[in-house]
């Protein structure tokens, strides 16, 4: 069974993984939700990373402000590494996704929308259905289901406006 650890700097982060962590439960992949601080608890988000307190196949790190815990998880794995930047009280995100995205060549993480947690779960759905083809077909499926809710939206439509 695959497995995530989706991390968050702060416990007020957890709105902006909600969507990601709700996701992945539907699609049966176990999840691991954790607080966690590249600054405040750097020996936690190490051993998380580095596979010494669970075996995990991608993580969504969630962090807001100076936003370095999914580059500091990326230090310490060759696993993927999705960087969720969540809407802080300055800048509105921008720092967080700067911080995100800006990594150094040789330690990539992925980076998705300020505060898109559905997003980050979607990814690393993805990520995991390339060796998968059970994951792949649901993907598909729910691909399908999103296009046939986008052709429903257009029913009645003229009758509203």
């Amino acid at each position: 069974m695959a497995n995530v650890l989706v991390a968050m700097g702060s416990k007020s982060d957890l709105d902006a993984v909600k969507p990601a962590v709700q996701i992945l439960k539907t699609f049966g992949v176990d999840v691991t939700v954790k607080v966690m601080s590249a600054h405040r608890t750097p020996d936690v988000v190490r051993d998380y990373a580095s596979g010494k307190n669970g075996d995990f196949d991608v993580f969504i790190a969630a962090a807001g402000k100076a936003a370095h815990l999914a580059g500091f998880i990326a230090a310490f794995t060759t696993r993927p590494v999705i960087g969720l930047p969540v809407k802080s009280s300055t800048m509105d995100g921008l720092d967080s996704l700067l911080s995100t995205v800006q990594m150094p060549s040789g330690v990539p993480v992925a980076t998705v929308a300020i505060n898109g947690g559905l997003n980050a779960g979607i990814l690393a759905l993805q990520m995991l259905a390339i060796g998968d083809d059970k994951l792949k077909a649901a993907l598909k499926e729910y691909r399908a289901k999103a296009a046939q809710d986008v052709i429903n939206s257009n029913i009645n439509l003229s009758e509203e406006i």
